[in-house]
């Protein structure tokens, strides 16, 4: 993770704090095992449900810590379902 003291100097310290704190798509994906257009349908969703609790949202981007606590991610280790 990117840590906010060795931010790239062309984008500015504002938006790396922002990048540390919102997930992108390709974020998402790699986190969940799946696709990139799956990830955004996956952010979309969970964009919608903050908006609907009064929170702004960024488009194509999901608060870290929602997205975690939504997929049970924060301190705890997620099980996959296994097909046999």
């Amino acid at each position: 993770m990117l840590n906010i003291n060795d931010y790239d100097p062309r984008i500015g310290k504002e938006e790396a704090e922002m990048n540390q704190s919102f997930m992108s798509a390709m974020e998402v994906a790699e986190e969940l095992g799946v696709s990139k257009a799956y990830a955004y349908k996956v952010i979309r969703e969970l964009n919608e449900e903050l908006r609907s609790k009064g929170f702004q949202t960024v488009s194509g981007r999901i608060n870290r810590i929602y997205f975690k606590e939504r997929f049970y991610l924060a301190g705890k280790e997620v099980k996959k379902n296994v097909s046999i």
